[in-house]
């Protein structure tokens, strides 16, 4: 029986589905198989409907932010939507303000699934209060700490000496001091994607 790290199977699980490596790993099973999940290979590719298209933007962006319930998804929808501006510029900057992804983009942790539970157990501290909630919106300004008694977890000593990931212009780290700082909300086009996501796809399904 082969090992199976479970941390993996989340993130592994949508890539397959999408085909596309959406974090940009190097073991992503679509660097070599880019069909989805199934015991019977590739069966060819169907043209997809302008609502599949939709759909599957839909599902990659949520699952992209560690799964994000559709509820919880919907309801990010509807405040970007009720903003000035673009709504799926909006939408981004909502996704983008989240603390776990906050701690993902900084490198802090190396999934952003890993972010959502490192914040649920009260690793983190911002302006100098423990939060637990993940999808605590930050503001410009935010500064983010990883408490005393956590900065010698394996996971995230490992994570900040490999720094994968390039850091965002718009968040600092200070690794010696386990500081991030989320300097201001991003432009589209500066979100580091590994993927193409299409947040007007987004706004088309929820908007049909």
């Amino acid at each position: 029986m082969k090992n199976r790290n479970p941390r993996n199977a989340p993130k592994n699980k949508l890539s397959r589905q999408m085909g596309e490596n959406i974090w940009g790993k190097e073991n992503c099973p679509t660097n070599t198989r880019t069909y989805g999940p199934g015991q019977h290979g590739p069966r060819g590719v169907r043209r997809r409907s302008d609502y599949g298209v939709q759909l599957r933007e839909k599902q990659k962006l949520k699952g992209y932010y560690g799964n994000i319930g559709e509820k919880q998804f919907r309801n990010i929808f509807k405040e970007a939507f009720s903003q000035k501006g673009d709504t799926s510029e909006n939408l981004l900057i909502l996704l983008e303000s989240r603390l776990d992804a906050i701690i993902y983009r900084s490198n802090i942790v190396p999934t952003v699934f890993a972010a959502r539970q490192f914040v649920s157990h009260k690793h983190l501290t911002v302006n100098g209060v423990v939060v637990n909630i993940p999808s605590y919106r930050c503001k410009p300004g935010d500064i983010i700490e990883v408490r005393e008694k956590s900065r010698s977890i394996p996971l995230v000593v490992e994570s900040i000496q490999k720094m994968n990931r390039d850091l965002p212009e718009y968040i600092t780290l200070e690794p010696k001091e386990f500081k991030v700082c989320y300097v201001r909300y991003p432009d589209s086009d500066e979100i580091p994607y590994a993927t193409i996501m299409s947040p007007t796809s987004v706004v088309e399904f929820y908007s049909r």
